[in-house]
């Protein structure tokens, strides 16, 4: 048995299991499918907090065989950004997912995800050119690409996304749709620090002061939707949001704060009844993102 054999057996042995390549993942859905289970897949990149533990909850919910993926996409970073130094805690990543009563922990190397050669990728639609589209060129591209390909390898009967990260869930849903995946998309609300933070992997990055300043983007949020209740229109939230964020302790940088509707990202009508107030700033040298979904009253008659 060569070093890579008996690596690979420990990894099946471990509780979870690990798989990281095709085989090993395909065979252990096809023994959890052989003993009846649905097969539920939470894909993340790793570096795992409590907004992570509440998609894996959600799938535990549905009795299901839990599915957690752990790869860092390399497509899904532009040159900029922050691939190298993304964090990478394995360790602590399956001791969370054992806790979690995570079923299998499927962490493929990029040979896995891009064989050599490789050259296809899954381009999305319009639902990706506004928003986070603009300021990360291929992005989209990259998560539906890698997404695609998780399907493929696991062929869940359900997969759980966070509400955080919207635009992403709603791309998702298309591409499911599009290509015709029996796959059923499941968005859960987005976890929240007690002060309102949004949590997130890259929130390790802020120093203390730093995280104080990035409470400025849920603040502003916020501010939109008393807005949007009160009777505003989209066009007058958004500004509220600018100026309720230009009041604190404002970030470097502002990418978008838009109010768009929900469902396509497009501009308010007065037909919409559900809209995404969305927003992604800068701290220093990191991105954060955070929206809230606000339901209009009923129209008057």
């Amino acid at each position: 048995m060569t070093i890579e054999d008996r690596k690979t057996e420990l990894d099946l042995q471990a509780r979870p299991p690990v798989a990281r390549t095709a085989t090993d993942v395909r065979k252990k859905i096809a023994d959890a499918r052989a003993r009846g289970q649905t097969i539920g897949l939470v894909p993340t990149m790793g570096a795992l907090h409590a907004g992570h533990l509440s998609l894996i909850e959600h799938a535990r919910r549905r009795d299901a065989f839990i599915v957690v993926s752990i790869y860092v996409n390399p497509t899904q970073f532009a040159p900029h950004e922050d691939l190298s130094s993304y964090p990478r805690p394995f360790a602590d990543d399956h001791r969370q997912c054992a806790d979690a009563g995570v079923d299998l922990v499927f962490a493929p190397t990029d040979e896995i995800m891009y064989p050599p050669g490789d050259e296809t990728r899954v381009q999305p639609g319009a639902l990706a050119i506004g928003l986070c589209g603009p300021h990360r060129p291929g992005h989209f591209e990259g998560v539906c690409t890698v997404v695609a390909r998780l399907f493929n390898l696991v062929a869940p009967d359900f997969a759980c996304f966070g509400q955080k990260d919207a635009q992403q869930a709603l791309i998702i849903k298309r591409m499911v749709t599009d290509l015709q995946y029996p796959i059923e998309i499941v968005e859960c609300p987005t976890l929240r620090e007690p002060d309102g933070l949004a949590l997130s992997s890259r929130n390790a990055y802020l120093s203390n002061e730093e995280r104080m300043r990035a409470l400025c983007l849920y603040r502003a949020l916020s501010a939109g939707r008393e807005s949007l209740l009160k009777g505003d229109a989209a066009e007058r939230a958004a500004t509220i949001m600018h100026e309720t964020i230009a009041q604190s302790s404002p970030p470097d940088a502002i990418d978008y704060l838009v109010a768009v509707e929900a469902t396509n990202l497009q501009a308010v009508t007065e037909a919409t009844r559900r809209v995404l107030l969305a927003g992604a700033i800068r701290i220093g040298k990191t991105r954060l993102i955070d929206n809230l979904l606000v339901d209009l009253p009923p129209l008057r008659t």
